[in-house]
């Protein structure tokens, strides 16, 4: 009966062992996070767009946009109302610049089916621009 007890005691010690051999193994495996964020390949679209969400309470609509990125995007607040004879609206368009901030609103005369956010470059994009001094023929 006491062979049986080391044996496994024995057994178990090992396991745990081995398995502590192989979680440090792929710790020291994995790779440092990457400090700078990589440049967009060439055919690859930049990141773009304002971050926005909405809050709907009742009839009316608010928009909150954050745009993190250097391009300037042209926010919309789109409302589709439930009822069939209440007006949809869109807003005008926003122009929501580089660390900016932007609060659109929206309404119906009753309760909102939908409200949606569209963007649209504002600026055109800076790496498409032609190269100064160039003339065109």
């Amino acid at each position: 009966m006491r062979a049986i007890r080391h044996g496994f005691g024995a057994f178990a010690s090992v396991a745990v062992l081995l398995t502590g051999v192989a979680l440090a193994a792929e710790v020291r495996a994995a790779p440092a996070p990457a400090r700078e964020r990589p440049a967009p390949a060439a055919g690859e679209p930049e990141n773009f767009g304002a971050s926005c969400r909405t809050d709907v309470e009742g009839s009316r609509v608010t928009a909150h946009c954050q745009n993190p990125y250097p391009r300037t995007d042209r926010v919309r607040l789109h409302v589709e109302c439930e009822q069939w004879w209440d007006v949809d609206t869109d807003s005008a368009p926003v122009d929501v610049g580089p660390a900016d901030y932007a609060q659109l609103t929206g309404r119906c005369w009753k309760e909102v089916r939908s409200a949606w956010i569209t963007h649209q470059p504002a600026d055109p994009d800076p790496s498409a621009a032609p190269a100064p001094g160039s003339a065109g023929t």
